[in-house]
């Protein structure tokens, strides 16, 4: 069983290594991804081995609770839980201010000016450390008893150790005074400080990982809370959880869509942008599909409803973002490595930088020694590290699903700007997909209107798939007649009678074969259309054709465009089809593709990308059909078209809601703009660590006598955590 749950109690990213790594070991678990910002988990495990209420106990045990129950539920209580978390980091950074602020002034200004000042700093410090800091020292006592460490130990041991030394000098202060010492030396304010600091870098981060979410968010805010529908013939307001499948919904001017729904009365246009991208209202008549989330424009609808709850297509699209925002490129596993073992090595060399200052150096030699030891501790946070990728992934892929481009995982977005190949096929991805008429020439000038009714009437009846273009062609202007007799001629056309004379519409064989006159000018433009690689069909009437109709699929609009940006950004793009060698050519020719391969077989569309990856190449493969599945997944990179078929988006990385190649090249865009911010996250996490360290650490003593105090090293370290959420952030406005 392979499922994503939320996890409460995570409080740095050292937490979601620390979660995987007493996960794992059990038997019965396969796998298990942790995402810090995003409060998950993704658990592959065997239920007949282990049962799920088995590993919420093994977390429960080093503070963390896993969260059982229905997505409802879980949304609701994980909700209500950041939301009082939030809140509660609020309380407590005001209470540690309050506090801390009388502690630092005293200490830094007036120290040994005020009577009693110690016995004060520590009564006004107990406060801090028993309720503000209280979750440091508690979650670090749980970690230590099962041999682990998170950022919450490095606090509580420097913070912690900085109070039981001032509380030893405020009982007995000549302990550790030398004669050289005029002062007793208390760090009262640096304990304080410091959680107060950390706690201001912690409320400031949660508010910043509510905004990485905010796609889901707004997503699920598409649905309205109420919908009115007709029960009984009546009108009655229920409220969405209560829409049973086949219901019917009256939509007014502005409302919302609140389900997947066919029209079943009525007409008006649709604001579909938030899902398929695509900014312009699309008019939607008697039978026309609505989805959820979608907004109605000025005229009134009669709905069917044929998707409710967690089968519509929004909450599809929710569900593959989070699973989506829940993965880790091969990127994250590396920074999880690195985090997990990088509290032990910083409490190891904040132990060598305590043992070289005792031994070398200068007096007071415990109290510099003292003052080293908590600086390590406390600018040493692996956080900044931790939040670098997971951040941007969750950012970057909900930009993307705002823009009508659904990522499976981060692992695509990770492969999808190494893209240098992009195969794409041609019906429904270069071409609309939908045959249209696009030439139509009759022999006589005026156009006959008998003979356009009757032959509209023909291709009602007929089932080729070119007589729908036909129909839709003539429709517009004539009405149908009731014919005497309709025959299909298969491979050839139709035969029908209207009025005693007798109607072909159909191939030039079946008008050579029929001895059917074909004017010279009708001739001549037939040869012209079909070396344009346009269908030709012909229609008579008493012995001669009275017309010819051109039917294409049409390109559509920007392919040419795209096509050539993608080529000078350096992709090779590819043209595969069924279609015969002569449409194919004359296709790529008009949107400027070079490779091209006709008559290819779906088994031959995944031989062809294996190919293409034993030549180093790292491949894409759009496409938007079942024939399409195989070469999807066998790609790099699957691109599913928005009008495609549900085992296409199942095969492909990107599913893209608008059908436009356009999208391709915004995916492309997408995936090189979010690893640029990992990168730039990654770089400047280990950078600050680099530097820091050493630092905190004193290198720079021995020659400049510069020594970085507690309460700097704490706050830059929350600085840093907040500069790699804010760098994240900045991906929504791309």
């Amino acid at each position: 069983m392979n499922q994503s749950y939320k996890i409460a109690g995570m409080t740095c990213a050292a937490c979601a290594v620390s979660v995987e790594s007493n996960i794992k070991p059990l038997d019965g678990v396969h796998n298990v991804e942790v995402n810090y910002p995003n409060q998950s988990a993704v658990i592959d495990f065997d239920e007949e081995v282990i049962h799920i209420e088995t590993i919420q106990e093994k977390l429960k045990e080093i503070g963390y609770d896993l969260l059982l129950g229905d997505e409802v539920s879980v949304k609701k209580e994980m909700d209500q839980k950041d939301s009082n978390r939030l809140e509660l980091l609020r309380k407590k950074l005001i209470f540690s201010a309050f506090f801390s602020i009388p502690i630092f002034v005293m200490a830094m200004f007036f120290m040994g000016k005020i009577p009693y000042e110690n016995w004060i700093m520590l009564a006004l410090s107990i406060p801090v450390l028993v309720w503000s800091g209280s979750e440091f020292y508690s979650i670090a006592w749980k970690k230590l008893k099962h041999f682990s460490a998170n950022m919450d130990t490095l606090v509580a041991l420097s913070t912690g150790t900085a109070f039981l030394f001032s509380l030893i000098n405020t009982i007995n202060p000549t302990l550790f005074r030398t004669d050289d010492m005029q002062h007793t030396h208390v760090y009262y304010e640096s304990a304080v400080v410091i959680i107060t600091l950390i706690l201001f870098g912690r409320y400031l981060e949660e508010k910043a990982k509510s905004k990485t979410s905010s796609a889901i968010k707004n997503l699920m805010g598409l649905t309205p809370k109420k919908v009115t529908v007709i029960r009984n013939g009546e009108e009655e307001i229920i409220s969405i959880d209560e829409i049973i499948k086949g219901e019917l919904i009256l939509i007014k001017p502005g409302d919302k869509i609140p389900v997947d729904a066919k029209v079943k009365k009525g007409e008006s246009y649709i604001d579909e942008s938030m899902i398929s991208g695509e900014p312009i209202p699309v008019l939607k008549t008697k039978g026309n599909e609505v989805f959820a989330g979608t907004i109605n424009q000025k005229g009134s609808l009669r709905l069917l409803a044929t998707k409710i709850g967690k089968d519509t297509l929004l909450s599809q699209i929710i569900q593959l973002v989070e699973k989506a925002q829940s993965s880790k490129p091969k990127i994250q596993n590396l920074v999880d490595k690195i985090a997990g073992i990088f509290v032990p090595v910083v409490i190891v060399l904040a132990i060598i930088t305590f043992s070289i200052w005792y031994v070398v150096g200068p007096e007071p030699k415990l109290i510099y020694s003292l003052i080293s030891f908590i600086t390590v501790l406390i600018i040493a946070c692996p956080c900044a590290l931790g939040l670098a990728t997971p951040t941007a992934l969750m950012v970057g892929i909900g930009k993307g699903a705002q823009q009508g481009i659904l990522i499976k995982d981060g692992q695509v977005l990770e492969t999808a700007y190494k893209i240098d190949a992009l195969i794409l096929d041609k019906t429904g991805t270069i071409t609309e997909g939908k045959p249209k008429v696009t030439d139509c020439v009759w022999t006589e000038k005026e156009i006959n209107n008998l003979y356009a009714s009757v032959f509209l009437s023909i291709e009602k009846q007929s089932e080729h798939p070119l007589a729908e273009a036909i129909v839709n062609c003539l429709s517009k202007d004539f009405n149908e007649h009731v014919l005497e007799s309709f025959k299909s001629i298969t491979g050839k056309g139709t035969e029908a009678y209207y009025d005693g004379e007798k109607y072909l519409i159909g191939n030039k064989g079946l008008m050579l074969e029929n001895l059917i006159d074909i004017p010279g000018h009708i001739q001549k433009e037939a040869e012209r259309l079909k070396l344009e690689a346009k269908s030709v069909v012909f229609l008579s009437v008493k012995n001669r054709v009275e017309a010819i109709f051109a039917i294409s699929d049409e390109i559509k609009v920007g392919v040419k465009k795209v096509i050539l940006s993608l080529s000078n950004a350096g992709i090779d793009v590819y043209m595969l089809t069924g279609d015969n060698e002569k449409t194919a050519r004359v296709i790529a020719d008009q949107v400027g593709i070079k490779n091209v391969q006709a008559n290819v077989l779906p088994e031959d569309k995944g031989n062809f990308v294996k190919l293409l990856q034993q030549n180093g190449k790292v491949v894409a493969m759009a496409g938007d059909g079942i024939n399409d599945s195989h070469a999807l997944a066998q790609s790099d990179v699957g691109i599913a078209m928005g009008s495609g078929t549900d085992i296409a988006m199942d095969s492909a990385g990107i599913t893209l809601m608008y059908s436009d190649l356009k999208q391709i090249a915004n995916a492309i865009l997408l995936s090189k703009a979010t690893m640029k911010t990992i990168k730039q996250n990654l770089f400047w996490a280990f950078v600050y660590n680099v530097i820091a360290i050493p630092i905190a650490a004193g290198v720079l003593y021995p020659k400049f006598g510069f020594l970085l105090s507690p309460m700097i090293a704490g706050a830059a370290m929350s600085m840093s955590s907040v500069s790699v959420l804010a760098n994240s952030l900045r991906l929504r406005n791309k």
